[in-house]
């Protein structure tokens, strides 16, 4: 499982919650809104953490997944500030529904929450309990359908999981039972609250937090996804190429509780049948895809994504961002150069500035500018962030570039005139895209690649890319695999060692109040770098038999030519003058797909292969960056640091704590 780390960031000075009620009645108004005078720019601590309420309630599903003839009830465990209910102000709640509270913790030093003899959370893992309880919000930590102390199955981003923390907004907003233990009869309800919600979480948690949205259920006001999937089949496969040499029962499996495996064999088995390992698609997909449903969208969104995520790629970013743009949600993104890595772990300060001011302007409604300022933050270098007022930029266009036999053996060209001939080469699962790249001026019999001239100016690929393949078979399966690479030397975050980007430190920083049993205090971090001498930007797969379909796969007629398009993972990337572009086609992308049940020899129609890829700028822009001569030219040479892609070892969207 992979273990996401922090890189170093500013302290953050500690500072104290007013202890006593009376104190916090007079700070707090000045925090509420009033027509005489203009409203408040940013919650301030005048809560005491110490004194907090700390409660669990469970709420009632509606579903009986686990069989047992009762509801299935979910297990929320709430910490609050005190003396707002004292004062009658109802206040508004960031929530993280997680199947990871009890199995495997959160964060980097994977917390787990922690209870008192009661039955009373003690510690909530993470920072927004500490942070915003003191600032006037709700924390609400719920336990996924079937896992730690609530009723159900996982049915991993299927009804169970997704309406099981719908079911609790709708609690918070007034239209659910919730009851104070797990088995009684006592209701409880959220009088404490406005039922402004926002949903946050990493991986499978934000995957949750996307389904919720999708389902428009009111009072859910924004969502922070963080590293999460937009539709599951894309999570195992891609385009009926598969990704891991596992399916959903596994990860179930993983986060079950105990009861839930005593009762969840039927739905274990459904995980089974009902995803198979073809790659064909299925209602189970259908069920699991969030992005179908993106016109239901109201709550805003504020996506976080590591470009060099290999757990939860980036196409899960592309096609959700698009589809949220299509319906007009109001967006806002981060893109780090990390793989699956939580913005605390690589940003901090940043991150949490920025987040407390994104929940003050959604769930508290203050006019603190957030909404005028530029739509992304893209880390360009380690520690090195710039912005785009609009993502993808305004000017980008789709550019078709085309491949082409080159004037040297085995070095082709790629541009924007029409080639023309053939190139063949084999699969070999044993190579990857870093062997690709490393080789890329050289013939080799696992590859074809494609190189434009040097770069005279710098050239931003910004958005999603597709390459279109017309490929003849030597036999009756063939996996396809297409990249995008900058060649050239450069400095990157070292995505694919342990902490994927990022090192962990011994000092810690504090980001909010602490109690005996919870503290807010946190490892520092720093960015773990690589000198590289060419960076895989994009990358795309699929079966060459899902050529008519990308929901199902037929076998090949040996000696046929076929067509498919790939999609390529969406990216924000500059290539810079002295550098040049690649595209690679070839086989089976070790440790990133699972090869074919054969080894196939295929012959590419150069005539009828091309990259759509979109350039800030368009052709003219690639066209003036590839006239003339640049300054220097570096030649590509074996990659230095990042040595091979990693798969995670246990291959669960959380890809760590």
């Amino acid at each position: 499982m992979y273990r996401p780390r922090m890189p170093k960031r500013m302290r953050f000075m500690i500072w104290r919650p007013l202890a006593t009620a009376a104190a916090a009645a007079l700070m707090a108004a000045f925090l509420v809104p009033t027509t005489a005078q203009a409203g408040p720019r940013e919650s301030t601590p005048v809560y005491s953490y110490d004194n907090a309420v700390r409660e669990a309630v469970w709420v009632d599903t509606g579903l009986d997944l686990d069989r047992d003839g009762k509801h299935d009830r979910v297990a929320v465990d709430i910490v609050r500030p005190r003396e707002a209910a004292a004062q009658g102000r109802k206040v508004p709640v960031i929530m993280d529904a997680s199947p990871y509270y009890s199995c495997c913790g959160r964060g980097n030093e994977s917390q787990k929450k922690t209870y008192d003899a009661d039955g009373e959370v003690v510690q909530m893992p993470l920072f927004y309990d500490n942070y915003f309880v003191p600032r006037g919000y709700a924390f609400v930590g719920v336990d996924l359908a079937g896992t730690n102390r609530s009723d159900g199955c996982v049915d991993v981003g299927g009804r169970s999981d997704i309406l099981s923390a719908k079911a609790v907004v709708d609690w918070l907003n007034g239209r659910g039972k919730a009851y104070t233990t797990r088995t009684g009869a006592t209701k409880a309800k959220a009088t404490w609250t406005n039922g402004r919600t926002g949903m946050i979480g990493k991986s499978w948690d934000g995957t949750i937090a996307n389904g919720v949205a999708a389902t428009g259920v009111e009072g859910l006001k924004t969502i922070v996804p963080i590293s999460a999937i937009s539709s599951w089949y894309d999570y195992y496969f891609q385009q009926g190429a598969p990704l891991y040499d596992s399916g959903p029962d596994w990860l179930s499996d993983y986060v079950d509780s105990p009861d839930a495996r005593a009762k969840c064999a039927a739905v274990q088995q459904m995980l089974v049948d009902d995803a198979p390992r073809t790659g064909d698609w299925t209602p189970l997909w259908t069920e699991r895809d969030y992005v179908k449903d993106a016109r239901k969208v109201k709550a805003s969104v504020f996506l976080i994504h590591g470009m060099q995520d290999l757990n939860v790629r980036m196409k899960h970013v592309g096609q959700w961002w698009d589809a949220l743009a299509k319906n007009g949600v109001e967006r806002k993104i981060w893109l780090s150069q990390t793989g699956h890595v939580d913005p605390f772990d690589f940003r901090r300060a940043d991150w949490v500035k920025t987040l407390h001011r994104w929940f003050d302007h959604e769930l508290l409604g203050y006019d603190n500018g957030i909404d005028r300022e530029p739509t992304a933050d893209i880390e360009r270098h380690p520690d090195q962030w710039v912005t785009s007022q609009a993502w993808p930029p305004r000017g980008t266009d789709t550019t078709t570039l085309r491949p082409a036999k080159g004037t040297e053996a085995g070095v082709g060209t790629l541009g924007l005139n029409k080639g023309k001939g053939t190139e063949t080469f084999t699969d070999d699962p044993q190579h990857s895209e870093t062997d690709w790249a490393a080789h890329i001026d050289r013939a080799t019999p696992d590859k074809a690649g494609f190189v434009t001239k040097p770069l005279t100016r710098d050239l931003r690929l910004s958005g999603s890319s597709e390459v279109t393949v017309t490929a003849t078979p030597s036999t009756s399966t063939a996996h396809l695999s297409a990249v995008l690479v900058d060649l050239g030397p450069d400095t990157i975050r070292d995505y694919a060692a342990s902490g994927e980007g990022i090192s962990t430190l011994t000092d810690r920083t504090c980001w909010g109040a602490s109690t005996s049993g919870d503290s807010a205090c946190f490892k520092e971090t720093k960015a773990k770098t690589a000198d590289v001498d060419y960076t895989v930007v994009s990358r795309g797969w699929a079966d060459l038999g899902n050529y008519a379909s990308d929901r199902k796969g037929v076998p090949l007629t040996p000696g046929k030519a076929y067509t498919i398009t790939l999609d390529l993972a969406a990216t924000d990337h500059v290539v810079p003058a002295g550098h040049r572009l690649a595209l690679i086609v070839a086989g089976t992308d070790k440790d990133l797909i699972d090869p074919p049940s054969t080894k196939p020899t295929l012959t590419l129609d150069l005539s009828r292969t091309k990259a759509r890829v979109p350039l800030v700028g368009g052709a003219p822009a690639f066209a003036r960056a590839t006239a003339g001569t640049p300054t220097a030219t570096p030649e590509a040479k074996r990659l230095d640091g990042v040595t091979s892609a990693p798969r995670p070892a246990h291959r669960i969207p959380e890809g760590g704590q």
